[in-house]
């Protein structure tokens, strides 16, 4: 299992949340962290961003970065559609 490292930002977009959708957030995360790679969420990577992906929960999107030597995912983005690719 990818340990987990989320930025103050993600942290406080969270914090803003209801608490379904907070609870759908734990549970799409810990079927990522048991393999980035290969999971029923909505994960695409990005385009020329190697290691880098999105996961779009609802309106929401959150970028994550998976780093296989350390074996930890970096959580370090997220907002709505239109703000988290700017």
């Amino acid at each position: 299992m990818y340990d987990l490292k989320i930025h103050r930002s993600v942290f406080k977009f969270l914090e803003r949340r209801e608490k379904n959708f907070l609870k759908k957030f734990k549970e799409l995360l810990q079927l990522i962290r048991k393999d980035p790679f290969k999971n029923p969420c909505d994960v695409t990577p990005l385009v020329n961003r190697k290691g880098h992906f999105r996961l779009r929960i609802g309106k929401y999107r959150f970028l994550y970065e998976v780093n296989k030597k350390e074996v930890f995912i970096y959580l370090y983005k997220a907002d709505s559609r239109g703000g988290v690719y700017k």
